[in-house]
């Protein structure tokens, strides 16, 4: 039974391929954020007081922002993964992601300072890399029935 020619087989593994990589790619840069993102009170590790340092967040496959933000006023701030998503989701597979804190605090916040040790919520959202790869990986060989 003839199943097509072999560079018509070839052909089709290479674009399943493509769409799994890509599928990695993007679902564990998501993943990430989301580790990132996750607050204290949800067991994350960053911390959510007024909601600025959390919404301060920006994703950028070019050059990464320079200046940083500050609160203006003294009111609650919302998150929106919108424009991360996005980033993301527009980004070819040779793209560095950068995920950066425009926050002007970020940086005391994860590092520590004046005698606070740092959070270190997005080093240890980086550390778990490895782990949130395999398992897309698994989820991506999983829905292609292998």
């Amino acid at each position: 039974m003839a199943q097509g020619s072999f560079g018509a087989q070839v052909s089709s593994w290479v674009r399943e391929t493509k769409t799994r990589t890509e599928f990695v790619y993007r679902e564990s840069a998501q993943q990430v954020v989301a580790v990132m993102q996750t607050p204290r009170g949800a067991g994350g590790n960053l911390r959510v007081d007024t909601g600025f340092l959390r919404a301060s967040l920006v994703a950028t496959t070019g050059a990464l922002p320079v200046q940083t933000t500050k609160p203006d006023g003294d009111g609650a701030f919302s998150y929106s993964p919108a424009q991360i998503s996005l980033v993301i989701a527009n980004a070819e597979i040779t793209d560095p992601i950068s995920i950066v804190y425009t926050a002007n605090y970020a940086r005391f916040r994860e590092y520590g300072a004046n005698g606070q040790p740092g959070d270190r919520w997005v080093a240890l959202a980086a550390q778990q890399w490895p782990r949130i790869v395999n398992e897309v990986c698994a989820e991506a060989q999983a829905r292609a029935g292998g």
